[in-house]
């Protein structure tokens, strides 16, 4: 019997984030694609769209003109999923079977640029900076609220990831509980912490760059790695490489730090199929409910769609909805292609 590949195998591969487990199967990238194919979407060519609720100067749906912003921009969404001012309470039924409980929260969009026509693989670093001093401060300000324990930071790119206005933004959704991916990850933070005494991504973040196979790019204060445990085709995990629990724990150097890594990886994933990449991006960082959570290390997730060019998406489909995630093309060969990728405009 031949040995076990993980290049050649079938295998499943072990999340220690989040406790679950990914079907991997390297041999399936040999199938013919007779899938459904896609237009690549086209990028926006105007610095200006009068139509754009988030330009300079324009008028949003609740009727509010926007300021003449010249860097960032910050504001209530117009839309949000979470309100400040949603009662308590709780209903249940059948001995719990059945449960609610209200929620309150914070719901913002940061405005990147006044440039329509941007991303962040397009905006300089200096700009880009800018974006995270403001995240910064949005995290420290939501997060200061009594009833705040979690902030989310997230952008969503391109339509294929359901973003409706292509005008350079994110969003920040703070809420009165830790939501569910982050939980499970502050569960193994803990776990880790009590078995082993050191932070589970300090561990493995030393492993990979030793390894080396699977990083993409790194600077003095952060790497980039395809993680061992990836689920997306070009997933990546942006990780501190020192033990930031949060980004208002960041320095200036590192904050410069993170503006260029960002900047470089998505340069990076708009050469790779030579489109305005589509991508779901966030942070991870410790919960804002008083506590120290040394235990939290700061890192981001990129999760883009596309899987062998720029018409051919991921899905989670059959097994995948009823049994676990499964992918065909594994972190090692994901991570090479994106080291070959140029990172300059």
């Amino acid at each position: 019997m031949s040995l076990f590949s993980l290049v050649a195998h079938p295998h499943r591969r072990f999340n220690p984030l989040t406790g679950d487990w990914v079907l991997v199967s390297p041999h399936r990238t040999q199938r013919p694609w007779q899938g459904q194919l896609e237009p690549a979407a086209s990028p926006q060519s105007v610095s200006y769209d009068p139509a754009c609720y988030m330009c300079p100067g324009n008028v949003r749906a609740n009727g509010e003109r926007n300021p003449a912003y010249v860097t960032t921009f910050v504001f209530e969404n117009d839309f949000p999923a979470l309100l400040p001012d949603t009662p308590e309470g709780e209903w249940k039924e059948g001995d719990r079977l059945l449960v609610a409980e209200a929620e309150r929260g914070v719901c913002r969009v940061i405005c990147f640029s006044p440039r329509h026509d941007l991303t962040m693989a397009k905006m300089d670093r200096a700009a880009l900076r800018a974006v995270v001093d403001v995240w910064v401060a949005q995290y420290e300000q939501l997060g200061a609220l009594p009833y705040i324990r979690h902030v989310q930071i997230f952008e969503n790119r391109g339509a294929l990831m359901g973003c409706s206005n292509p005008h350079p933004h994110c969003q920040v959704w703070s809420s009165a509980t830790v939501p569910n991916e982050v939980r499970k990850e502050q569960l193994a933070f803990e776990r880790h912490q009590a078995a082993r005494g050191e932070c589970l991504l300090c561990q493995y973040l030393a492993l990979e760059r030793r390894l080396g196979e699977r990083l993409v790019a790194e600077n003095l204060h952060f790497t980039v790695v395809v993680p061992f445990w990836a689920v997306w085709p070009f997933e990546v995990l942006i990780l501190s490489r020192h033990h930031r629990t949060a980004l208002d724990r960041l320095n200036s150097g590192e904050r410069d730090a993170l503006a260029d890594i960002l900047k470089r990886v998505t340069v990076r994933y708009d050469h790779l199929f030579e489109v305005p990449f589509p991508y779901s991006m966030g942070f991870h960082q410790r919960p804002t409910d008083g506590q120290p959570h040394e235990e939290w290390h700061l890192h981001a997730h990129f999760y883009p769609p596309l899987l062998r060019s720029a018409t051919v998406r991921k899905f989670m489909v059959g097994y995948e909805m009823l049994a676990a995630p499964q992918r065909d093309i594994t972190p090692e060969y994901a991570a090479a292609r994106l080291r070959e990728t140029a990172e300059v405009e």
